[in-house]
């Protein structure tokens, strides 16, 4: 929980830089580099260590992103002088969240027990976009075990309009009625 409480936070104060520089783009491009980078055990093991010196460990990250302004440069200074690299990966997702919302963009996730045909997703996509008043960003999964039908997932919220739920939500009424 330490971790996601201290990404939000790093991610906050980003935004917040992002926001007077108009430079949302820029961030979430560098973050995302970042967050990449951060999921090689060899990256964090240098970041981490207490043997290697702060301006190694600047040089190397300089290295893996060229295009890295001072401004990620010092949030990561400041994260490892904090001992919160794990957190890297953390601070890319919320400020991806933050600017999606800014942004009016929902991200959606559909499972469906067959693929959809061509351009059924995008009919879908638009027709979610429509009733949400926001730009909807839809990802489609195949899962067979659900029968038929589809499942929705936006955010935290979960729609589950599959026969495999519908089938045990029966069983369950008729085992205790």
């Amino acid at each position: 929980m330490a971790v996601a409480a201290s990404a939000k936070r790093y991610a906050q104060a980003v935004f917040q830089i992002a926001e007077e520089h108009n430079s949302f783009d820029q961030w979430q491009r560098d973050l995302d580099a970042l967050a990449a980078l951060a999921g090689d055990p060899g990256f964090r093991l240098l970041m981490e260590s207490p043997r290697i010196l702060l301006g190694d460990k600047v040089r190397v990250l300089r290295e893996q992103i060229p295009q890295a302004g001072e401004l990620l440069v010092q949030l990561v200074q400041l994260m490892v002088s904090k001992h919160r690299v794990d957190a890297i990966g953390g601070v890319a997702a919320v400020f991806r969240e933050m600017w999606d919302e800014r942004r009016g963009v929902v991200h959606i996730q559909l499972t469906t027990a067959v693929p959809l045909q061509t351009g059924e997703s995008e009919v879908i996509q638009t027709q979610l976009g429509h009733r949400l008043a926001k730009q909807v960003q839809l990802t489609t999964q195949v899962d067979p075990g659900i029968i038929a039908g589809a499942i929705l997932r936006l955010g935290g919220k979960l729609v589950d309009g599959s026969a495999r739920s519908q089938l045990e939500a029966l069983r369950r009424q008729i085992s205790t009625g």
